[in-house]
């Protein structure tokens, strides 16, 4: 690819950026950074958990944006009873054209482009684990077979950090499979007084589509192109060590604090993104300020506290502030 084919690509996908996320915010007020990193997750082909009080419209953001990608679209309400099979299908008995009857599979939800998890720590571990193999392979195994998944695929999962009581906390394992943890602040007063004005009227706006899932897909094969300079994919590598509490790079709040570090999908999930953070900025490769910027969202579910941080409610942003504040940018400085 020549530097003005590159050049034409990036202004392309600008401008579908643009189109997206203009057409998503006609029925999502404010949110933007919540909105970014979704897209994120969409262009990364990575899955995404939103972690956010009830009422903050989560459920409506995501619908609205498989709306405005024109793709198909299933939610899932997880509850304590919820089955595997509720998920990814089961068989069931179908009357034959020419008489009797046989044995069908029955789809799930989970067959759509994009999948929207409700409250998945209010499902058990058994059901929750039934997202695993689709969220890593693409596929899953039903009825004996293995079944491919359509392309795009996301899954995008929400949690309440109010009600613990009757959940059951995701493992570490099933964290480390989303690209994302991304926190759903609560609105402004301004904000808040926009959305009154667009949900208690007789106006109602729906989003229409303005990309389709071919498009995406292409999207996805640039930003995986995009280069990047060793001296950046080297200071993730840094950054990521120096969440281990054994590492010499490790702060006092990691040493004290941290229990495991993050995991080598960490490191990725912070370059990809960081790819994907210049390109929506218009630049041609990802810059240390890019790293820095994605890097909470890629680690925060990642970095696991031990007791002590636990009982001590320290925040694991603040933990990844200070590792992206002390480590520094230059390989040479961090060796001295």
């Amino acid at each position: 690819m020549t530097i003005a084919d590159t050049q034409a690509h990036l202004e392309a996908l600008q401008h579908h950026l643009a189109d997206l996320l203009r057409e998503v915010q006609t029925v999502i007020v404010g949110q933007d950074d919540v909105l970014r990193g979704i897209v994120t997750c969409l262009l990364a082909g990575g899955h995404g958990l939103l972690e956010g009080v009830p009422g903050l419209g989560k459920t409506l953001m995501i619908r609205t944006l498989a709306a405005a990608v024109d793709l198909s679209f299933a939610r899932i309400q997880f509850t304590p009873d919820l089955m595997p099979a509720d998920i990814v299908g089961t068989s069931v008995l179908v009357d034959r054209p020419g008489g009797g009857r046989e044995l069908a599979f029955q789809p799930g939800p989970i067959f759509n482009h994009i999948v929207l998890a409700d409250e998945i720590n209010r499902a058990t571990p058994k059901t929750q684990s039934a997202l695993l193999e689709a969220m890593a392979e693409g596929q899953v195994t039903a009825a004996g077979k293995t079944r491919a998944l359509p392309e795009p695929f996301l899954v995008l999962a929400t949690q309440n950090p109010l009600e613990m009581e009757g959940t059951y906390p995701l493992p570490e394992a099933q964290l480390d499979r989303f690209l994302f943890k991304i926190d759903v602040p609560f609105p402004g007063e301004r904000e808040l007084l926009a959305i009154l004005d667009r949900t208690t009227g007789t106006r109602s706006a729906a989003a229409r589509p303005v990309l389709d899932a071919p498009t995406l897909l292409e999207m996805r094969r640039f930003v995986r192109a995009v280069p990047v300079v060793p001296s950046v994919a080297e200071y993730v590598v840094r950054v990521l060590r120096a969440t281990h509490p054994d590492d010499v790079r490790a702060t006092d709040l990691v040493k004290r604090y941290v229990r495991f570090g993050g995991s080598p999908r960490g490191a990725q999930a912070v370059l990809l993104a960081a790819r994907i953070r210049c390109v929506m900025d218009g630049r041609k490769s990802p810059s240390i300020d890019d790293v820095r910027a994605v890097a909470p969202s890629a680690l925060r579910h990642r970095v696991i506290l031990n007791f002590e941080g636990e009982a001590e409610g320290i925040a694991i942003d603040k933990v990844i502030a200070q590792v992206l504040t002390s480590v520094p940018a230059d390989a040479d400085r961090s060796r001295s």
